[in-house]
């Protein structure tokens, strides 16, 4: 008797754990069923993927949404919509929102208003304070959060934990791997008068790499003191991709594409303070570094930091500017074209977005390509050219640090819970995101 599916993806490469190979995929239920020769079998819609790559979901393990607080910059459905515009299927949304995410009841109301308003899967960090230190073993437990995210230096918003005492309480506590923004905010503050009015290029000399090594050392030596395990975001200098390859057994990492693909001071000069981020894009020699981690697989994931601001915010003049760029949906196309150069395999880029961040925070049934999981599916062309634009953003800031940069490779479809979300470059189905289920939160064991 013929197989019955309600969907199956005909003819496309599948890219996966075990390898490229052309495969059909079925999928019931919002599951994949099967892999294989499916030509025999029949499904309510069948999408024909000749000439396409098939990848797992990939999942954006660092955005800023900023809701609630500053909806004219982004919300929930307007960032999702961008996630899935680029090929995101799911994303980890951060804490630095107004109220911060600090407590059990500001993470329900971030769950309420994502859930089936969000057009991708969603989990959001919960903020570590002094203050709520002592309800994180609780709190990184309710349903859709992520863990626990910390700021170490001061960046967009007022979530800040910069003394050792308090970071060595956290740490002592959590249980799941903790995300941290490392660097440290005594040297930001002495620096500070190094900063240029109106001349963004001071912005990494103000926010240098000893500041990030300083946090980053600080960070990994009481995760070892504590027993925990950190993961620390947007690496951006040489000498923490140097210090952290020898540190893998407590500290993943985490890089970004701007961090991969704009350099210091050509970017500044270029795009002025539309290119500052917190931490900021670097010279050739920091990203050169970065591309050697991520070849020597000392890098763990990729994160695109997506964190908008208006038009009107970044014109003003450095340093009233404020950081951040959009990101998500260029996550997808930036790395393909990576891929296209030679810089990385796709299987690399796979294991980068999708298994990478399922490996690390512990996401149930997703990040693979396998019957049993859900039908998450990013579907590229890897061959087509196509020219980033401020007018294909879906992202309510309206512009990209990337406008008129030409990419080989493309997000064709996004696939979320077997529903085309995205195809061709068209919203086809209404939203209903749903919050990513954590093996560690469906284990009652694990309160420990």
């Amino acid at each position: 008797m013929a197989q019955t599916f309600d969907l199956i993806f005909r003819g496309g490469t599948v890219v996966n754990q075990d390898g490229e190979t052309a495969r059909d995929v079925g999928v019931s239920g919002g599951r994949i069923a099967a892999l294989g020769d499916l030509s025999r079998a029949s499904a309510a819609e069948t999408v024909d993927c000749r000439g396409l790559h098939i990848l797992p979901g990939v999942i954006d393990t660092q955005v800023h949404f900023r809701e609630p607080g500053a909806p004219h910059k982004e919300d929930l459905e307007s960032g999702s919509l961008s996630a899935v515009m680029g090929g995101v299927t799911a994303v980890f949304e951060m804490p630095n929102t107004a109220p911060l995410t600090i407590t059990a009841d500001a993470m329900a109301d971030k769950v309420a208003r994502a859930r089936r308003r969000m057009h991708c899967d969603f989990a959001f960090f919960i903020g570590g304070t002094r203050e709520n230190a002592s309800l994180l073993p609780e709190l990184e437990r309710l349903p859709g959060c992520a863990g626990v995210k910390v700021f170490m230096g001061s960046s967009t918003g007022s979530l800040l934990l910069a003394d050792e005492a308090d970071l060595r309480r956290v740490l002592s506590v959590i249980r799941r791997r903790a995300s941290f923004h490392a660097e440290d905010e005594k040297r930001l503050n002495e620096r500070k008068p190094l900063r240029v009015e109106g001349d963004p290029r001071s912005h990494p000399v103000w926010r240098d790499e000893t500041a990030a090594m300083l946090a980053t050392e600080r960070l990994v030596r009481l995760a070892r003191e504590t027993g925990a395990r950190v993961h620390v975001l947007h690496v951006s200098t040489a000498v923490e991709m140097a210090f952290l390859q020898d540190h893998k057994d407590v500290a993943s990492v985490e890089v970004t594409p701007h961090h991969l693909t704009l350099e210091a001071p050509d970017c500044y000069e270029r795009l002025g303070t539309f290119a500052q981020m917190n931490p900021p894009v670097r010279s050739a020699e920091h990203k050169a570094a970065l591309w050697r981690g991520l070849a020597q697989g000392v890098v763990d994931v990729l994160g695109s930091d997506h964190a908008p601001h208006t038009r009107e915010e970044k014109e003003q003049t450095y340093p009233a500017s404020p950081s951040g760029m959009t990101g998500v949906q260029t996550l997808v196309p930036l790395m393909l074209d990576h891929v296209n150069a030679g810089r990385l395999s796709l299987l690399r880029f796979v294991d980068l977005s999708s298994a990478g961040p399922a490996r690390l925070f512990g996401i149930a049934r997703k990040g693979r390509i396998a019957a049993g999981y859900d039908a998450d599916l990013t579907i590229v062309d890897l061959k087509r050219r196509e020219t980033i634009t401020d007018e294909r953003v879906a992202s309510r800031a309206g512009w990209t640090p990337y406008h008129g940069k030409a990419v080989t490779g493309w997000p064709v479809g996004t696939i979320v819970r077997g529903r085309r979300v995205m195809w061709e470059g068209a919203l086809v189905t209404p939203a209903q995101g749903e919050p990513v289920n954590f093996l560690e939160t469906l284990d009652r064991r694990a309160r420990g």
